[in-house]
């Protein structure tokens, strides 16, 4: 995410949008797929990764990855439960843009042999296609959990965004 976005190209993603993506998603993914555990790409990828696992009544476990800054390439911090063997499992992330950080969660979970593995993001924001999608777009994305961060003991809005929300 650029830290100075033009706030006319911003996409700022409020609560109740955001729990309509996750059902529009936790819809594509059940007309095709029946996962029977949803992993969710810690941090971010968390929070629609536990809604839709939600929505979908299965299974939610997470795994996490990182990256030092928006460039660096992902890395993984702690892998998914040893769980997944035999199973089949959908991967949660909240946005996609070049695939890295998907193609890392890929990776480490399909070295835990599942029966099928699916990938899924809230938000396509790039050329990377994951199996399912529920909405894209090439703005920049304020999530409604980055929106306001605490601050020396008090919710303030984000550094990263005040000139733009």
């Amino acid at each position: 995410m650029p830290r100075n976005p033009d706030s006319r190209d911003l996409m700022d993603v409020d609560w109740p949008f955001f729990g309509e993506v996750c059902r529009a998603l936790a819809l594509r993914v059940a007309r095709e797929y029946d996962p029977e555990i949803v992993l969710g790409v810690a941090k971010a990828g968390v929070i629609p990764g536990v809604v839709v696992a939600s929505i979908l009544q299965r299974e939610f476990a997470s795994m996490t990855v990182t990256r030092h800054d928006e460039f660096a390439a992902p890395q993984l911090i702690a892998g998914p439960p040893d769980t997944l063997g035999g199973r089949r499992v959908l991967i949660v992330d909240e946005t996609c843009d070049s695939g890295d950080t998907l193609k890392l969660a890929l990776n480490e979970v399909r070295a835990r042999h599942p029966a099928d593995v699916k990938t899924a993001v809230s938000f396509r924001t790039g050329s990377y296609a994951p199996d399912f999608h529920a909405f894209e777009t090439d703005r920049p994305i304020v999530l409604p959990w980055d929106r306001e961060v605490v601050r020396d003991g008090e919710v303030v809005v984000n550094p990263d965004f005040a000139d733009h929300l």
